[in-house]
């Protein structure tokens, strides 16, 4: 898959998934974006699953702490 079509396919799951969490606070946003973000970055930078998790997992971690009130 190129790059070009893994972004959009990041972005438009994101922006499918986030449409459909109205109730969540501005927190769980912020770690539900940082995942997807990460995911995608984890994916372009070593192109592997194991990579896209971790970039994930820290993503989210990092989506959790910059979104604290």
């Amino acid at each position: 898959m190129t790059r070009t079509k893994l972004i959009f396919t990041g972005i438009l799951f994101a922006t499918v998934g986030l449409t459909g969490c109205a109730n969540w606070s501005h927190q769980e946003k912020g770690t539900a974006a940082g995942a997807v973000v990460g995911g995608v970055a984890g994916q372009l930078l070593c192109g592997g699953v194991l990579c896209a998790g971790v970039g994930a997992a820290v993503g989210g971690v990092i989506g959790h702490e910059v979104s604290k009130p």
